[in-house]
């Protein structure tokens, strides 16, 4: 049997901090403990919110930790080619369709349907995509993007699942709700998710099960936020014709008001904490994961 695949996959948006320490050195942990290999990812698909300031943070914060991996490091902004053919496959299969509704026009749409009942939402909490695209002539659709109207294209979820019903997966760390072993997906409460954009030719959704495919990815281990996200890739893993990983969620570092650490909200950088005298054992305490000496040494 080949060695396991472990990665840790950042957004070079921000500077990392303890809730990425704990999910880097916890697949690192688990890749060293069953004889595995280790990657680092860059997910830098957003050009206007990444820059090489936070991407170089990301490598002198995990050497820090005692962290290493494998190089060279795939940085998704240099795939898009790649993605672009995935989204061609799916179109090719009429799962695609263009969108071209602004954010603005889309939460007007919103606010009138709610004026008469409540309108669905994602497990995000964001609104499922409340207009009519899917309806428009494809002589409308070709006109607009020729007009050069920015769009979205967005996943046919119905059509989809018409193709793949029936989808679980085997989750071996627990969800928001304590959900764990044989978990049936929700991918219908996604409703249509975007895909690509005019002027990014990929998503989140899509990119990363095509990463960990390339990759070779046996174990996708990161935070039970991205817990029912999983639904959506194991729709898009089927239809790609790519192998499903295990998934392990794991739980999330909180600050103290019991709201989970995030880049929006300024969390402490681990780079901050350094500066403070923060040593590479003192993180992993705080996240609670045990000394690293504590691998050889007997009673700790």
């Amino acid at each position: 049997m080949p060695p396991p695949v472990f990665r840790f996959a950042p957004s070079p948006n921000g500077y990392l901090h303890l809730g990425h320490a704990y999910s880097a050195l916890l697949n690192f942990d688990l890749a060293r403990e069953r004889g595995g290999r280790f990657l680092l990812r860059i997910e830098d698909i957003d050009a206007t919110r990444c820059r090489p300031e936070f991407e170089a943070a990301i490598y002198e914060d995990l050497a820090w930790l005692g962290i290493s991996w494998e190089t060279p490091v795939r940085r998704q902004s240099e795939h898009f080619a790649r993605y672009h053919e995935a989204v061609e496959k799916l179109a090719g299969l009429g799962l695609i369709y263009p969108s071209f509704e602004s954010r603005a026009e889309i939460a007007r749409l919103v606010a009138q349907r709610e004026a008469s009942a409540p309108w669905p939402r994602d497990p995000d909490g964001a609104p499922l995509y409340p207009g009519v695209a899917k309806s428009l002539p494809p002589d409308r659709r070709h006109e607009l993007i020729a007009q050069g109207v920015p769009y979205a294209l967005r996943l046919d979820m119905q059509q989809a699942l018409a193709r793949r019903k029936d989808l679980a997966w085997q989750e071996h760390g627990a969800g928001p709700g304590g959900e764990t072993g044989v978990v049936a997906a929700r991918p219908e409460a996604w409703g249509d998710v975007i895909l690509a954009r005019k002027e990014t030719p990929t998503s989140y959704h899509l990119s990363v099960v095509i990463d960990d495919a390339l990759q070779g990815v046996t174990d996708v281990v990161r935070g039970r936020d991205l817990f029912w996200s999983t639904s959506v890739h194991l729709v898009l893993q089927q239809l790609l014709g790519i192998p499903q990983p295990v998934y392990r969620h794991h739980r999330l570092v909180e600050d103290a008001s019991g709201h989970k650490l995030s880049k929006s909200t300024q969390a402490t950088a681990l780079r901050e904490l350094r500066g403070q005298g923060a040593s590479p054992a003192g993180i992993r305490s705080l996240v609670g994961l045990p000394d690293d000496s504590c691998r050889t040494t007997a009673g700790c």
